[in-house]
């Protein structure tokens, strides 16, 4: 009976390990390194694969000819660079120090490249559009640097507080990053909006009548409007076919009467009036006075010299 009762009271005394404790491996700063730095190789051969054609091109700027020969380089540095971020996350010994020689020697290939003059033509190294210069350089060699000092850094785990705190910084450092980044699209956004804003019909005053001039050609129209809009056109202009739509518009307007002007059909007026091309407007008063003149190339610049025309008269 007493064997007994010492065998339940050994077993007792038994200390049984959480599974979550056996089986848990803490991340430390080592891994988590580990894992960006093959981020960055799995990103960069995705890039490459992903541009294909166009990655396989920038290689001429390393002074490779043959198309065989790119196909072969493209596809061993996907497979180079893909198989190594992948030894790297699952921490195969030597993958680090792999990696920092492989990204070492693209570091002297953009060297070379640039001592050749080849400064700013496409590198390849994620994807087409990245460029050769110094800044590519730079970053990867800091890139090879990191994987060489991989494998001596201490293997240390942080406490959780010390991982909070990493997160809370890294937060706040991409908020500032995003920041920036939206600053720099809207201001992008307001200079190519700038650069795209609609501009007004070309006038310049030695091309048609004279502006104040009064014209006989008011008697082509019923002037049954305000305003006279004389379209100069020609059989063989694109553009005045395409503008076709937004003359209609403009002749639905019930304050503007408007009249076509071929450059065939009428070649007597052309010359009289020294139209100098087509599209060209002349905007008359009831009267035949010319009241604006110009090229334009859009609905928003024939409009535009309906402002003109209609513009008060400053003292």
């Amino acid at each position: 009976m007493r064997s007994q009762m010492n065998q339940i009271a050994n077993q007792s005394s038994v200390t049984v390990t959480p599974p979550c404790r056996v089986f848990s491996r803490p991340l430390t700063v080592v891994g988590l390194l580990r894992v960006l730095l093959a981020a960055v190789l799995l990103a960069a051969a995705g890039a490459k694969l992903r541009a294909g054609a166009g990655a396989r091109e920038a290689l001429r700027s390393y002074g490779i000819g043959s198309a065989r020969g790119r196909a072969a380089l493209w596809a061993g540095t996907i497979a180079a660079e893909a198989g190594l971020g992948v030894a790297l996350a699952v921490g195969v010994p030597g993958a680090a120090e792999a990696a920092a020689a492989l990204v070492g020697v693209f570091a002297l290939a953009l060297v070379v490249a640039i001592a050749r003059g080849r400064a700013g033509s496409p590198c390849g190294c994620f994807g087409a559009r990245s460029r050769i210069g110094w800044p590519a350089v730079a970053r990867t060699a800091l890139l090879a640097v990191v994987l060489a000092a991989l494998p001596v850094l201490p293997d240390t785990q942080l406490s959780t507080d010390a991982w909070l705190a990493i997160g809370l910084v890294t937060a706040l450092v991409a908020l500032a990053g995003l920041a920036v980044a939206v600053f720099a699209l809207a201001r992008e956004l307001g200079e190519l909006r700038l650069a795209v804003a609609p501009q007004a019909a070309l006038s310049l005053d030695d091309e048609g009548p004279e502006i104040g001039s009064r014209l006989d050609l008011i008697e082509r129209f019923e002037r049954d409007a305000p305003l006279a809009v004389a379209v100069f056109s020609s059989p063989g202009c694109a553009l005045c076919r395409a503008l076709e739509p937004s003359l209609r518009l403009v002749a639905s307007d019930p304050e503007v009467e408007l009249e076509l002007f071929d450059e065939e059909g009428d070649a007597n007026v052309w010359r009289e009036l020294s139209i100098p091309g087509s599209p060209y407007a002349l905007v008359l008063s009831a009267d035949g006075d010319v009241l604006a003149k110009g090229t334009f190339n859009s609905l928003y610049q024939l409009e535009s010299l309906l402002v003109h025309a209609t513009r008060p008269v400053s003292a």
